[in-house]
């Protein structure tokens, strides 16, 4: 199915542009803005991606203050 977006002329939205763009976010609906007929722009809601997070991704393997290597000989 698709939907047939709203289209609105250019200085429409711009006299009306804060009130559009709250509609555009509370209703998920995008909108078309026109000059002279033609598409120029579309408004559309942003996608909001749940935060991402590393809790249970890491693994603590050993001592990690430990020296890697063992210990070092400075002097030669």
């Amino acid at each position: 199915m698709t939907m047939k977006k709203r289209t609105i002329p250019a200085g429409r939205f711009k006299a009306e542009c804060l009130a559009l763009l709250d509609r555009v976010a509370d209703t998920g609906e995008s909108m078309v803005v026109t000059k002279r007929g033609r598409p120029v722009a579309e408004v559309v809601p942003v996608r909001t991606r749940a935060p991402r997070t590393l809790r249970g991704s890491v693994t603590v393997r050993g001592d990690v203050v430990a020296p890697v290597l063992g210990e070092w000989d400075l002097e030669r």
